[in-house]
C-alpha cells in the first residue's frame, strides 16, 4: 500500500535470521563471534568480566576452530544460511507482490551482514511508515526473538520519526508449519522406503532460561507433539533432544549427541533426524548434525542415519510465511 500523498509505501516487511560470518576464515569468524557473543541475551555475565574472558581467551582460540567448521559446509554461493535466506526473501517478495505490489520486503541478520540497521535504513529511505518484523524462528526464545527486537528497537531509535511497529514472535503451533514439517518427513520416508526412528533435534539453551520463564522449551515440545500426532507415531518411534550446548552449566535435556549414542547402543539402527527450530539449513544442521552427529551414531553401532533438511525455500514453507505476512498486513 502506498501513501497517496507521497506515492511511497506505507507498509514494509523485515525478515530476520541469526546471521553468519562473511567468509569461512578466522578473521571473519572472529568478527562474527565478537558481535554474537557480546550480546547480553547470549551471555549474561557482568560486562567487565565477560569482556576479559571473551577477548582474552575465546576470541583467541575459537575463531580458527569455527572457521574450519564453516569451511566444511561453505558453498560456491557462500554461507548456506545466507544463501537460503536470500532465496526465501526473493520467493516471499515475489509471491507477496502479487497482492501487495507496493510492500517492500528486506532481509537483515541479527549478527553479521546484511545487518538489521542496514536493512531498516533501506525501508526508511523507501518511506515506510508501518513496519512488520518477522524473525524466522518458529519458537520464541529470548536469545533469538527477543534479541532481534533489541536490535530493531536500537536501530529505530535513530530514525527521526520511527515507524509504527508490528511484531511476530513465533509460529511453532501454526497449522501450516506443522503440515509442512509432516510433509517433509513423509517425503523423506517415501524416498528411503519406509519410516525410521525419528529424532527431533532443537538448538539447546541453558536450563536456567527455562527456569526463568522462557517459553522456548515448552514451545519445542508442543511443536513435536503436534507433528507426532499428524504422523500418527507411537511411543518408542520418536524422541525430542537438544543440540549445540557449550560451557559447563546444564542445558536443556536430553542432549542430541548422547541420545544418538544411546539409541545406537540400544539397538535402534536406523534414524532420521529433523531440526524443526531452524527455518533454513546452517552450520548447526549441516555440520553438527549431518556430519558430526552422523559419525557419532554410526561409530556407536548405528547402520543408517538420514538428515531431513530444514524447510528452507520449499513451497509449503514460503506459502505459510507469506500467509502470516498477509494476515498481519491486513490487520495493520
Amino acid at each position: 500500500m502506498k501513501n497517496p500523498e507521497t506515492n511511497r509505501p506505507l507498509d514494509g516487511v523485515l525478515l530476520t535470521n541469526l546471521g553468519t560470518p562473511d567468509a569461512p576464515d578466522a578473521a571473519a569468524t572472529r568478527r562474527y563471534l565478537r558481535e554474537f557473543l557480546w550480546d547480553p541475551r547470549i551471555v549474561s555475565l557482568p560486562r567487565g568480566l565477560w569482556w576479559l574472558i571473551l577477548h582474552g581467551i575465546i576470541l583467541r582460540t575459537r575463531p580458527a576452530r569455527s572457521a574450519r567448521a564453516y569451511q566444511r559446509v561453505w558453498t560456491d554461493e557462500g554461507s548456506p544460511l545466507l544463501v537460503i535466506s536470500r532465496k526465501q526473501h526473493a520467493c516471499i517478495q515475489g509471491i507477496l507482490s502479487q497482492d501487495y505490489p507496493q510492500v517492500p520486503v528486506v532481509l537483515g541478520m541479527r549478527y553479521g551482514n546484511p545487518s538489521i540497521p542496514v536493512a531498516l535504513e533501506e525501508l526508511r529511505l523507501a518511506g515506510v511508515r508501518r513496519l512488520l518484523v518477522l524473525p524466522l524462528y518458529p519458537q520464541y526464545s529470548s536469545a533469538t526473538t527477543a534479541s532481534t527486537y533489541d536490535a530493531v528497537g536500537k536501530a529505530l531509535s535513530a530514525w527521526p520519526e520511527p515507524p509504527e511497529l508490528h511484531k511476530t514472535t513465533h509460529y511453532y503451533d501454526q497449522s501450516w508449519y506443522i503440515d509442512a514439517l509432516a510433509a517433509s518427513i513423509r517425503q523423506a520416508w517415501e524416498t528411503q522406503g519406509g519410516a525410521r526412528f525419528l529424532l527431533f533435534s532443537f538448538h539447546g539453551m541453558p536450563d536456567r532460561t527455562r527456569l526463568a520463564g522462557d517459553p522456548y522449551y515448552e514451545q519445542c515440545q508442543q511443536t513435536v507433539r503436534r507433528v507426532v500426532t499428524a504422523l500418527q507415531l507411537s511411543e518408542g518411534e520418536w524422541q525430542l533432544a537438544f543440540q549445540s550446548r557449550f560451557g559447563r552449566e546444564q542445558w536443556l535435556q536430553p542432549y542430541t549427541d548422547e541420545t544418538l549414542r544411546t539409541l545406537a547402543r540400544s539397538g535402534i539402527s536406523d534414524v532420521n533426524v529433523i531440526c524443526p527450530g531452524f527455518s533454513s539449513d546452517c552450520l548447526e544442521t549441516l555440520e553438527e548434525i549431518n556430519m558430526l552427529n552422523r559419525d557419532l551414531f554410526l561409530s556407536a553401532g548405528g547402520k543408517t542415519f538420514e538428515y531431513i533438511p530444514a524447510l528452507n525455500d520449499s513451497s509449503l514453507h514460503i506459502e505459510g510465511l507469506v500467509g502470516m505476512i498477509k494476515a498481519a498486513l491486513s490487520g495493520v
